[in-house]
């Protein structure tokens, strides 16, 4: 958390964000399945920067080089041939969207902090037995993944 403090870069600028954008939250056209037609799941929508948006749908995206462990955990089809990487993704939008982020780590990290903490508030609920969804049981695991890949991030420096 500290880290993320100091590194706050100022705001690449400001739009609409849907704070929860990732291939579970829209609709395919059947007919084009490269055609959005529906953008699902609203409630955490608001004004902000659009590099922080890009970095929390980037904590969930794996892809085909990851390691076993992010492998394991996936929940996309984003690791599936033709699918492009996740530094791929970042320069196709902000090449897009006109924006040249001088320190991308601190988004990627900040997106994979973000997941750490509803990974560890699902935990939570499991642990204290508020759900009893079996998937959840090894979340604790999960949340120690996710703050060592942000170490990990940390220490490569700038990127």
């Amino acid at each position: 958390m500290s880290w993320l403090d100091r590194e706050t870069p100022e705001d690449a600028g400001s739009c609409l964000i849907h704070n929860d954008f990732r291939f579970d939250n829209i609709v395919l056209d059947p007919a084009e399945p490269t055609r959005v037609i529906g953008i699902l799941d609203w409630e955490m929508a608001t004004v902000g920067d659009p590099l922080m948006d890009l970095g929390n749908s980037l904590a969930y995206w794996v892809q085909a080089d990851d390691d076993i462990v992010m492998r394991s955990v996936r929940r996309q089809p984003t690791h599936l041939p033709g699918m492009l990487a996740r530094k791929e993704v970042v320069d196709a939008y902000c090449s897009r969207m006109g924006l040249r982020p001088a320190n991308w780590s601190f988004y990627e990290v900040y997106g994979l902090f973000r997941l750490a903490v509803i990974v560890q508030q699902i935990y939570y609920r499991y642990h204290h037995g508020q759900t009893r969804n079996r998937t959840f049981a090894n979340f604790w695991l999960i949340a120690h993944y996710l703050d060592w890949r942000c170490r990990r991030i940390i220490r490569k420096g700038p990127g």
